[in-house]
Parts: C-alpha cells; structure tokens; sequence
C-alpha cells in the first residue's frame, strides 16, 4: 500500500500532470472565497464601471424638461454678433486641423459653428465615450475669423451654434461633409456626388396657422463616439419649444443614398393644433411649369425641389409638380399609415438649369419612410409665394389626425433616404415633365404632361392606352390627347381646361377660393400604368 502511494506520489512530482493540477485547484478555491465570501472587493469594481448614455436617458431629460416651464438659456450670444451680416459671419470658419477625432483616424470627425448673424442659440454639445459623456467646451482658438475685427471681443466660453460630420462619401482620402444639424431644429445632409439643397426639421407646430408658427429647437445633443471601422454614427438631440419637449436618436449612414433612421418621443406642454411630423423644407422659384418667369432670368428652370411624391397604403402613387403660387397655398392629401412621402429633384438635367455655381441638377430628393403604425393623418403641402430663390417656400410633413392634448406621450420612428430621384420609387411610369400654355381662349388652359419609365417604353405607338383625366367640379374638360413621345421612349398627355367666367366679386377676391384640382394617369385595359399626376390650379 505505502510502495503503491510512493510510485503514485513520484509519478505525479515527475509528471506534467502535477502542476495543471495544482492550478485547478486553486482555481476551485478562489472561486470557493468568492462565493462564501463575497467581499467588498467585486462590488467596488463593478461601481466603477460607468452605465451606457443611451436614448432612455435623453427620454428621461425631456420627461423631467416637460414638467418645467419654457425657457431661454439665460447664456445668449452677444449683441454685435447678431448684428454682422451673412458674409461676415460665413467668413469665421471652424479649423479642419481642430476637428472632433480627426488625429485618430475615425470614420468621423466633426466641426463646428460660429454663434452670430441668424444663429442666435447656443446648443451644448457632447462626446459620448465608453468612458462616460463629456461636454465639448468652446474656443476662440478653434475658429479663423478671417477679416473680421472681433476676435478679442468674443467670450472665452461662448458656446456652439451647430455642429457638421465629415465623412469620405466620395473618395476614401477626403472627409466630405455630409450632415449638418444648425438652426433650430434644422439639418440637412447629402449623398454621393451631391450639393446641399432642401432641408428637414425635427417637428414642425403651427405652420401655415393665423396663430403663428411655433419653432422648436434642438438645445443640446450628444455625439456617440464612432468605432473604428464603422459605417454609421450615432447623434442623440434634446427639443424644447414652448408647447412640448422632446428626445431625438438619427442614425446617420452616409452613402451612395444617405440614411437617416430618426426616433422620437414627445411631451406635450400644452395642446397643438397642428403637429408636423418629419417636416421638409424647400424652394421652388420656377420650372418648366411656369409658363411666365417671375424674374428676368437666363435659367430655365431654379428650384432644389420640383415635386411631392407619395405612396399611399391603397397602392396608388401621387405626384404633386410644385409651383412658386400667386397666393398662400395649402393642399392635404388624406393618408392613414402612409407607406411613403417626399420633396423629390426629379429633373437632373443640367441643361434644364444652366447653373454652373447652384448646380441645380445636384440636389438632393428626401424619402420619408415610416416605422410603426402612425394612425390616421394626412400628408400636407404649404406653397408660399417668393419673390427670390434665397428663401425656402415649401413645406411637407405629416399631420395626425387627433390634436395632441398637454400631458400626452407621443412616438414616432421613419427612416429618411437622401438620394438622387429614380429607382424603385415609383415601381412603374412616372411624370417627368409638366407644361401649361393658354388654350383656345383666356378661359381654356392648356396642360401637356409627359410620362416615362416602368412598361411605357416598351410600348409602340399603336399600342391602345388610356388616358384617365379628372377635372374640377368647376372646370369642363374641352379636350385631350395621348400620343407616342418618341424622344423621351414615354408617352404625352395633352388636353385643355376650360373654366368658370369670373364675375366682378370674385375678381375682386382672386386667390380666396380653393384651387381647381386636376389628376391624370395612365392605363391598359385594367392595369395601372403609371403614378397617378395630381396638380393645384
């Protein structure tokens, strides 16, 4: 028995068994300590490790924000900056070299605004770390002032006005910049190859209303801190307005299309009569529509948007040319649960813009696509009449149908695709141009619409369509054509509208009534052809 424990004593001192034996078991038994014994030690380690700033916690702010009465940061921006002009102010330009992340080589980086001219609200800005979340302070030394006189006047710890991301969209050396989030609630962003043009708002209240309108803004936001190798980024945005609060997530995915996916939870302050959600903002002087040029001009056309595009839950797709109105126009389309709307550049055609330093033809179309059920509602453009191109003057959005009530919690989520038009979006025939001209007298007017894409080219010219025209109540169709357009491989509506004579009182009154409302589209037999053309007159 002790010859026996002696040769299995000495083979385990010999073998390489015996010290892996000795490290199970110790393993066993500070495992064993830790578990009879939990001591101060784990817990004290845990403590230091600091929780995630995640969207809840912006929830959460603009929960407590929404219990407290509105009110403007007691820090504002000091008299002379808001008194420079737009020149001035463009000419203090933020250093490339002081750039968010850009000695370490991120995917991203970051810079900055001036506060002054239009931009009279400061935003704090944070960088949200792994570490915890830290506030990005303000310096002078960030920003070149170029020949501006004031550099020692401006206050050491100012503060931002808005924030730009760089990131390489169009080659993989250069940071492009490709989003920018400045004004009340304001951004806009661009794809590849793309100019900025249109913009979009995290909510619109009011707009178009006798009471006035309401503008929200963003008063602070947090950058996540991007991961090497990543494609996204991550910006979290607290809203104020006097009506309600509100927490914003946009993930940011700039591309070929740039993809936004925007989340947002209001707190209602007080009741709203008008909300507008995932609101767009554009302009639109002139086109091809506009038969008489509001400005001596050798451009044919000026515009950063010439349509509103919707896709209903029935299946049909609308079309609405925009145009620079004579009077204040407002038109709803009614659209439960929407599968889609937007302020689209359809025309891409350099030739029909001439513009060598707006590059028209370079604007970005915006897609709202919606997440989730967003209930009855009804999609709604405002037209405002313009003078100039410098000035945005159309506005789309989304608008529930039930008016929210003070103390209510409201979600919503969409995606927006910037974008060049085109695609799947429509699946079939779209409109590509839209013409008038006066018609056989000076109550006829004339409408030449040309439609392209989907089946429509494939057609020949003795192929039966049908064009399936709708006037207004108080308007007579006189006439209509549909022919082959062989330069565009589509096919052309042409047909004339005849109106109401106008009496001295409704003369005297031009622009109080409604606009007529006309639609077109296209079919064979049964089958649907094409979107479904719907103008204002």
């Amino acid at each position: 028995m002790d010859d026996g424990f002696q040769y299995y004593k000495n083979f385990l001192s010999k073998s390489t068994l015996f010290p892996i034996l000795c490290f199970y078991l110790a393993m066993v038994f500070i495992l064993s300590w830790f578990l009879i014994f939990p001591g101060p030690t784990l817990s004290a380690t845990v403590s230091k490790v600091k929780k995630t700033f995640t969207f809840e916690n912006v929830v959460a702010k603009a929960r407590d924000l929404a219990h407290q009465s509105f009110q403007i940061s007691e820090k504002e921006v000091p008299e002379f900056l808001l008194r420079i002009n737009y020149n001035a102010w463009r000419d203090i330009r933020f250093k490339p070299e002081k750039a968010l992340w850009v000695k370490e080589k991120l995917p991203f980086t970051v810079q900055f605004f001036h506060p002054g001219f239009y931009y009279n609200r400061l935003v704090a800005i944070n960088v949200v770390e792994p570490s915890g979340v830290k506030q990005i302070p303000f310096s002078p030394a960030l920003f070149d002032y170029g020949k501006n006189d004031f550099y020692d006047k401006v206050p050491p710890h100012l503060g931002f006005a808005g924030f730009r991301l760089h990131y390489p969209i169009n080659t993989k050396t250069y940071y492009d910049e490709v989003v920018v989030f400045l004004g009340a609630s304001y951004f806009r962003a661009v794809a590849q190859n793309q100019n900025y043009g249109l913009s979009a708002r995290g909510l619109a209240i009011n707009t178009a209303l006798p009471s006035g309108e309401e503008f929200p803004y963003f008063k602070e936001f947090w950058l996540v801190k991007p991961s090497p190798g990543v494609k996204h980024m991550t910006v979290f945005a607290l809203l104020d307005s006097p009506s309600l609060t509100g927490a914003y997530s946009f993930i940011i995915v700039p591309g070929k299309e740039t993809s936004i996916k925007v989340k947002s939870t209001l707190f209602m302050r007080q009741k709203v009569e008008k909300l507008g959600i995932a609101p767009l903002t554009s302009m639109f002087f002139y086109g091809e529509n506009t038969s008489i040029r509001p400005a001596d001009d050798f451009r044919p056309e000026v515009h950063d948007s010439d349509g509103l595009m919707i896709a209903l839950r029935s299946g049909e797709w609308l079309w609405r040319p925009l145009k620079n109105p004579q009077t204040l126009l407002i038109n709803s389309f009614m659209a439960t649960n929407p599968i889609g709307f937007g302020l689209m550049q359809r025309d891409l055609d350099f030739d029909h813009y001439q513009d060598l330093e707006a590059h028209y033809e370079k604007r970005p179309s915006a897609w709202i696509t919606p997440i989730g059920s967003w209930g009855s509602g009804h999609i709604e453009l405002i037209q405002i009449p313009m003078d100039n191109e410098w000035n945005n003057n159309i506005i789309a959005f989304w608008v529930p149908s039930i008016q929210a009530e003070p103390g209510q919690k409201l979600s919503f989520a969409y995606t927006m695709d910037w974008q060049f038009s085109g695609g799947t979006r429509p699946p079939d025939g779209r409109v590509i141009a839209t013409r008038t001209a006066r018609g056989k007298d000076d109550l006829t007017k004339k409408i030449i619409i040309d439609f392209a894409g989907g089946r429509l080219e494939s057609l020949p010219s003795e192929k039966k369509l049908e064009a399936v025209i709708t006037v207004d109540p108080r308007a007579t169709l006189v006439e209509h054509q549909l022919i082959k357009n062989e330069v565009t491989k589509g096919w052309r509506v042409v047909f004339q509208v005849r109106f109401e004579e106008q009496g001295l009182l409704e003369r005297i009154l031009a622009g109080k009534k409604p606009a007529l409302e006309l639609r077109a589209f296209l079919r064979e037999g049964d089958k649907v052809l094409t979107e479904t053309w719907s103008y204002a007159y």
